[in-house]
């Protein structure tokens, strides 16, 4: 049994006895071994690094593709909205708005027999109802309504809406010259409709307010007044 066992260990005492025992228990071959270790150590935490920085990539990837989904959807709803508010505001005029001439005299107008007064100007004008009240002089304050129309019909301006008379000075370069000129032979308690040539409305157009049209440069325009009354030549009350 010793013999047995002494054969099985010598050849590790051989070997521990040999060249490359000794070369194995070097400093030298113990310190490359090291090295070689700390080496693989190294491009093993780079290759997981490297795997880390896949993950993460394909992570951000992803979830930089979910931002600009929600950053599309959120667009294409603001975008329905705004299209929405858009095409409410364009659908002017309401019918509820308040004006000077309804469906009857709007019908009373279209029949040949109220004439269409043209000025030298290239005024026009129809009468819907003439005054029994004097004409104001130039420069005489008027007191009068008023609903401003582009030609479709659509309002851009009204006193019956802000609810007050507008009063100014006529023929005092105050108000557009159709206006200044128009209103000069009305006489007070009348209503008229002027069509207003571009000249002599807004040379320089108007910005469309919220809900309003666009009133173009040049471009003509419709005014409905009734003049209510001048300040110091009311009727004299019977």
């Amino acid at each position: 049994m010793a013999s047995s066992l002494s054969s099985l260990l010598l050849p590790f005492a051989m070997l521990s006895g040999s060249s490359f025992a000794r070369s194995l228990s070097s400093p030298t071959h113990q310190s490359a071994l090291g090295d070689k270790i700390h080496s693989l150590n190294i491009r093993c935490s780079n290759l997981e690094l490297k795997v880390n920085s896949l993950r993460t990539g394909e992570y951000n990837d992803g979830l930089n593709l979910r931002r600009r989904e929600m950053i599309g959807m959120v667009l294409g709803v603001s975008g329905t909205f705004i299209g929405s508010f858009n095409a409410n505001a364009a659908g002017l005029p309401p019918a509820d708005k308040p004006r000077l001439c309804d469906d009857a005299c709007e019908k009373e107008l279209e029949n040949v027999c109220v004439p269409m007064v043209t000025t030298e100007s290239g005024l026009q004008y129809k009468d819907i109802k003439v005054g029994d009240g004097p004409s104001p002089p130039v420069g005489f304050q008027v007191a009068a309504n008023y609903v401003a129309m582009v030609p479709s019909g659509q309002i851009f301006d009204s006193s019956l809406e802000k609810g007050q008379l507008y009063i100014f000075r006529v023929g005092a370069g105050q108000v557009i010259k159709g206006l200044d000129e128009g209103i000069l032979t009305m006489k007070a308690g009348g209503k008229r409709r002027f069509y207003i040539p571009g000249p002599l409305a807004f040379p320089k157009g108007l910005a469309s307010a919220p809900g309003r049209p666009r009133v173009a440069p040049n471009s003509p325009v419709v005014f409905d007044v009734s003049l209510e009354y001048i300040p110091g030549l009311e009727l004299d009350e019977e």
